[in-house]
């Protein structure tokens, strides 16, 4: 490319990063509200409103949520939820996927098709039957209905990323591998799971992210604050008749630094696992 070229190539660019640029702000203009919230008393946020300027900032917020026993119960289901959920579906999505893109027994397009189709159930379909089931097998208002239902929804996703991913890698690898005397779960451990993870890395990162957030199934599925995650939380900072809203903004802060931590924990894994096969050569 020469250099008239690539000039033209960046200045074609600009009008399209301008346009990025001022939706990353409008999308922050929300979370900027909230954190400016909660650094402010109710009173001040009665008087004036979210937006008004104000020097009169404060950490009672925060300091009122960590030392609150239910933000510690809150943000321990959360945990003892999304890591055994992200877990369990990544293994066995995993697993499954191999099985599809490698070993592909009969019936390969059918299987597939059926792991997959959870993707197309909407979770509220779900919600009256397990709610029931549940309910019936004594498992209500405790941590494991959320644990069985986001692992069987995130092997789906799993599945259909790593079939898709596993495809990828050559066949030649792991046909070397056999000529050597390497068993499958040998070569899945020792030649495919290395290879594969960046793929790992984005959808343990995305599955965190989606189970943490969930704010559905912790409402529906657990009655007491012993099995309520952090999401409810948020919500139970509501009263009947008023809402501490700096409190409620300074647990919805605390509440998505796990996230974040994670993203940047697994930031190299989760841009290599967006972009493999994108680029050839």
């Amino acid at each position: 490319m020469t250099s008239t070229k690539y000039a033209a190539y960046k200045k074609s660019k600009y009008p399209f990063g301008i346009f990025m640029l001022i939706v990353a702000i409008l999308y922050l203009i929300p979370a900027l509200g909230v954190f400016l919230t909660s650094f402010r008393t109710d009173t001040e946020i009665s008087l004036h409103g979210i937006w008004a300027v104000s020097g009169h900032l404060t950490l009672d917020n925060y300091l009122a949520v960590w030392s609150s026993s239910s933000t510690r119960i809150y943000m321990r289901n959360s945990f003892l939820v999304a890591i055994p959920a992200t877990v369990i579906s990544v293994i066995l999505g995993t697993l499954t996927g191999y099985v599809l893109a490698k070993l592909k027994p009969r019936g390969t397009s059918f299987l597939t098709l059926f792991f997959v189709s959870g993707l197309f159930i909407p979770p509220q379909i779900l919600l009256i039957p397990l709610f029931q089931l549940f309910n019936k097998v004594h498992l209500y208002d405790t941590l494991w209905p959320m644990i069985i239902v986001h692992s069987g929804y995130g092997i789906s996703l799993c599945t259909l990323v790593m079939k898709n991913f596993f495809k990828n890698v050559p066949d030649e690898l792991i046909e070397a591998a056999l000529v050597d005397g390497a068993s499958e779960p040998g070569i899945l451990a020792k030649i495919v799971i290395p290879l594969s993870r960046p793929a790992l890395g984005a959808l343990a990162t995305l599955q965190f992210t989606f189970i943490w957030n969930d704010f559905l199934y912790p409402l529906i599925l657990a009655r007491s604050e012993s099995a309520q995650t952090v999401m409810v939380g948020i919500l139970n900072m509501a009263g009947q008749y008023s809402t501490a809203y700096g409190a409620q903004a300074a647990l919805s802060i605390v509440a998505s630094l796990p996230t974040i931590v994670v993203f940047f924990l697994f930031q190299k894994q989760f841009i290599a696992g967006l972009t493999t096969g994108a680029v050839k050569g």
